[in-house]
């Protein structure tokens, strides 16, 4: 599903205008983008949990050359299912 579509389907859902629906969407990926840069998780009950993890720095090769390079450390953005979106998508 693209961004697009999302949009249309929380319109269709939520009875709201197209307009309304996009607005509603961006704040809602402008909110989580901003507390994870803050390094701070968004937990969303009964959906799953955003957060920022640190990879640290590594040995990694050209894919070209097959060279050894040296990667830097960084943050890494991470989603985890929460234990109903987990069970919605692997029904027992």
């Amino acid at each position: 599903m693209t961004k697009a579509k999302l949009i249309l389907e929380v319109a269709r859902k939520s009875n709201l205008p197209v307009k309304q629906a996009t607005a509603a969407v961006n704040a809602t990926f402008e909110v989580i983008r901003y507390e994870l840069i803050a390094e701070r998780e968004v937990n969303l009950i009964g959906f799953g949990k955003f957060s920022v993890r640190d990879r640290a720095a590594r040995e990694g090769r050209n894919p070209r050359t097959g060279e050894p390079i040296q990667l830097p450390a960084s943050k890494l953005p991470v989603f985890t299912a929460g234990r109903a979106f987990k069970a919605a998508v692997n029904p027992s």
